[in-house]
């Protein structure tokens, strides 16, 4: 598999996602470049909290700070009135914040274990 180029706004509004969401104490924080094996977007920010109400607010945090860091809201979101799985479609960047018993059983990263993580707090 080649590295697959993500364009720098995609990484950038993928930090600022993963850094909101570590701000608001969100678990296991990963970025995937899901960009060659998925043709609808370049980079996944998956990331957990330990109830439905810190689902929520990390997902109202990322929100917040992508639209004020780079002035991008959500093309879509899923999921907000369960508070179990909540997706965020930024087109380039697609976040996922799961409560932890539903990412456990997901498994999102074993789903897309062959692409590239990338360190976000070294994303530049």
């Amino acid at each position: 598999m080649t590295d697959f180029q993500v364009q720098p706004v995609a990484m950038q509004l993928a930090k600022v996602a993963a850094q909101a969401a570590d701000e608001k104490q969100a678990i296991d924080i990963t970025v995937l470049n899901v960009g060659e094996v998925l043709a609808i977007t370049d980079l996944f920010v998956v990331a957990s909290a330990s109830n439905k109400r810190q689902v929520r607010t990390i997902c109202d945090a990322i929100t917040e700070a992508v639209r004020v860091k780079t002035g991008a809201t959500p093309n879509s979101s899923e999921g907000v009135s369960e508070q179990q799985w909540i997706l965020l479609d930024y087109g380039s960047v697609v976040v996922h914040i799961f409560d932890d018993e539903t990412r456990r059983f997901y498994e999102i990263e074993r789903l897309y274990r062959d692409v590239k993580l990338i360190p976000w707090r070294l994303v530049s």
